[in-house]
């Protein structure tokens, strides 16, 4: 059994091919399932979010190529061309995959340093394998670890304090455009955590006023009431657009929400007063023509470096104890895998046991019936069962001596914690 990652993240790719290997979540359990069945995988799991896609996997030890393989497969689905991943994808085996998915589940892999949504974008990818029934033993026990690490990081460092997320970076970021909020209006399209993280924060900055779009009005209303704004569908925002000073995207749309021509069309209505956009989306609701455009300052996720610099040096103290949990969960990981394998042969020995055990207790009983005297009865069952449980490993045992294999010997006598034997009875 071998536990693998592969993954393309905002450190080995550009938005251009992340925004290409996307799962949409509807399709993630068909994904799963073909996986599995295309690849020589038991168990396979799926993150897919707009800084990463990584694929966990476990195979058989026997397993050819299943890395090159899942490339293939990854490249098939998406219909990308497999030497474009190649050159942005990492990978990760065994003990390495497994700190890996520990840091990304700490926040310690993340573009904001200890941001807390990755846990539960984690958990829901998890989730989503567990219904699709592509996660058994070995994956369910690493996503188990993973989480109590998480846990531990997250309530013993300082990491997860004043979180600065992908939000907040982004409404920091409007400010080099917008310097007061004021009279700022802003058009925030989405509904999700992001965008109502968003809204908080443009809250907090005391912005003029918000607009929410959404693909349901139900949705957009309920975040609008929460927080004092305007709901909108995604078809009213050609109109509604010259109205936004700032414009803040993040759908699970597959396809652009906002072309270059509407964009153009609000800037003319506008007379050229600036525009701040920023498209938080993978793959991206903006399209990238935009920013060709006068006067429409068009930003991406992967433009929000300098604060993102500034939230790793104020938690790098964090980082370093959050590192030495993850080496803690690491070993008691492999404690557990190891303990996995003496599993099995715990099973074989009760099973085994327990069938002499009803074998003798049948004839027993069958003699009682028959009228036979209880005590000699009970004797017997008592010196078969003796005979029975102890012919197999006596056998073994003398053969072990006769051929020389004294660990045999003494891993027997420490299993069953005999008294310690005169170290002159084992002689090399």
């Amino acid at each position: 059994m071998t536990i693998y990652s592969l993954g393309i993240n905002y450190r080995s790719a550009s938005l251009d091919i992340r925004e290409k290997v996307v799962f949409a979540p509807e399709n993630m359990t068909k994904a799963l399932q073909s996986l599995i069945k295309t690849i020589d995988v038991t168990e396979a799991s799926i993150l897919s979010t707009c800084n990463r896609t990584e694929i966990y996997l476990v195979t058989p030890n026997d397993a050819d190529n299943s890395i090159e393989k899942v490339l293939d497969w990854l490249a098939s689905y998406h219909k990308v061309l497999p030497e474009i991943l190649l050159n942005s994808c990492y990978t990760y085996e065994d003990e390495n995959a497994v700190r890996h998915l520990m840091r990304v589940a700490s926040g310690l892999d993340s573009m904001i340093l200890g941001e807390p949504q990755i846990l539960g974008q984690l958990k829901s990818s998890y989730a989503v394998a567990q219904e699709a029934g592509t996660v058994a033993t070995k994956l369910n026990q690493l996503y188990q670890q993973a989480f109590f690490v998480a846990k531990r990081v997250r309530t013993e460092t300082a990491i997860g304090q004043n979180p600065v997320s992908v939000a907040y970076a982004g409404v920091k970021l409007s400010q080099q455009i917008f310097s007061n909020f004021k009279d700022v209006h802003v058009l925030l399209i989405g509904a999700g955590e992001t965008i109502e993280l968003v809204a908080k924060h443009l809250l907090e900055k005391k912005v003029g006023s918000i607009t929410v779009s959404n693909r349901t009005l139900r949705r957009a209303e309920e975040l609008a009431e929460e927080f004092g704004a305007h709901a909108i569908l995604f078809s009213d925002i050609p109109e509604f657009l010259e109205k936004a000073d700032i414009l803040i995207s993040s759908t699970g749309s597959q396809l652009p929400i906002l072309g270059k021509g509407a964009v153009e069309s609000a800037i003319k209505k506008r007379k050229h007063k600036p525009m701040f956009m920023l498209d938080l989306a993978v793959p991206r609701d903006i399209e990238p023509e935009v920013a060709n455009l006068d006067d429409v300052y068009l930003f991406t996720i992967d433009d929000l470096q300098e604060v993102i610099l500034e939230n790793m040096r104020s938690r790098e103290d964090a980082a370093d104890k959050a590192k030495k949990i993850i080496e803690d969960g690491v070993n008691e990981w492999k404690k557990q895998i190891k303990s996995l394998d003496a599993v099995a042969v715990i099973r074989a020995f009760r099973k085994n046991i327990e069938k002499t055990r009803d074998i003798e207790t049948e004839k027993a009983l069958t003699s009682l019936k028959s009228g036979q005297d209880p005590e000699g009865v009970l004797k017997n069952l008592a010196r078969s069962l003796t005979n029975k449980l102890m012919h197999s490993p006596s056998r073994k045992l003398k053969e072990a001596g006769e051929q020389g294999r004294t660990d045999d010997i003494r891993l027997t006598n420490n299993l069953f914690e005999f008294k310690e034997p005169n170290k002159n009875d084992f002689q090399d």
